[in-house]
């Protein structure tokens, strides 16, 4: 479904922040993006979805192919229409707006009738029957968890083909991330939706996804089945966090492990 074909990426005409990125989703299937801070996890996503153009950001090398067609030269608007809607970092939203409005805004981009927005409306909360709950809240009040429930719903509201997921888990209690990702295992399974998955929280990422790729210093380092990567004895040291014996490594021991990562060797 998707194609990222050695692709780097400069902001402001200077800065050079992903080096010959390649990475695949097939259709219908959960991919999990890995990576430290600032290792160009965001920047790949702004990329495939046209929002680098918003932060003086160019694709100046290799392209992007969604379903055959190249939409590396697209805008943004262009690119949701063909059915790729990212969802943003931070879970911005409509703060002054009431749930079920911050809802509404994500079929903006498509001609919808009142019985089709009133049906995709009921299906956002039948995966999130909180939000129905909250539904005529001002969503600016509601919790963290509740607030990302909202992006994803508003994000559904657009039928996407493929959505990319940016840090879901971010700031969310551990009982929170668990219940957010059965919701993304489950829109998964249920509607064929493919998700891209930028995660720091490399356990629940592997968990959720099919394939990964691991990223550092804006390039791709490893990829694997996550169940492969799960098993590989740096994924575990240097992201989950724990030795050959299973014992988790102080943070002493780990902040050093970009000077003994294998693969970079």
């Amino acid at each position: 479904m998707l194609k990222v074909n050695n692709v780097e990426v400069v902001y402001s005409d200077v800065v050079l922040v992903l080096r010959s990125v390649s990475l695949e989703v097939p259709d219908g299937q959960i991919v999990s993006l890995l990576g430290a801070n600032g290792a160009g996890k965001s920047t790949t996503l702004k990329a495939i979805s046209g929002l680098l153009h918003a932060q003086q950001g160019e694709v100046t090398r290799g392209s992007i192919e969604f379903q055959g067609q190249q939409i590396d030269q697209l805008l943004p608007e262009e690119i949701v229409k063909l059915g790729i809607v990212q969802v943003l970092e931070g879970r911005p939203l409509f703060r002054h707006l009431t749930v079920e409005e911050n809802l509404m805004t994500g079929a903006l981009s498509r001609r919808v009738s009142g019985h089709d927005l009133k049906q995709d409306i009921e299906q956002v909360y039948h995966y999130f029957p909180r939000l129905k709950e909250f539904r005529h809240r001002t969503s600016g009040y509601l919790s963290g968890g509740e607030q990302q429930m909202i992006v994803i719903g508003r994000a559904l509201m657009a039928r996407p083909k493929l959505m990319l997921l940016d840090e879901p888990s971010l700031g969310l209690a551990p009982m929170l991330v668990q219940n957010i990702f059965e919701i993304i295992r489950q829109i998964n399974r249920e509607s064929g939706v493919a998700i891209l998955l930028v995660e720091q929280n490399a356990n629940v990422a592997l968990h959720t996804a099919e394939y990964a790729y691991v990223m550092e210093n804006g390039r791709i380092v490893l990829d694997g089945s996550a169940e492969q990567l799960r098993s590989n004895a740096d994924i575990k040291e240097f992201y989950l966090g724990l030795t050959a014996v299973g014992k988790r490594k102080s943070y002493r021991d780990v902040k050093h492990y970009k000077r003994r990562k294998r693969w970079l060797g």
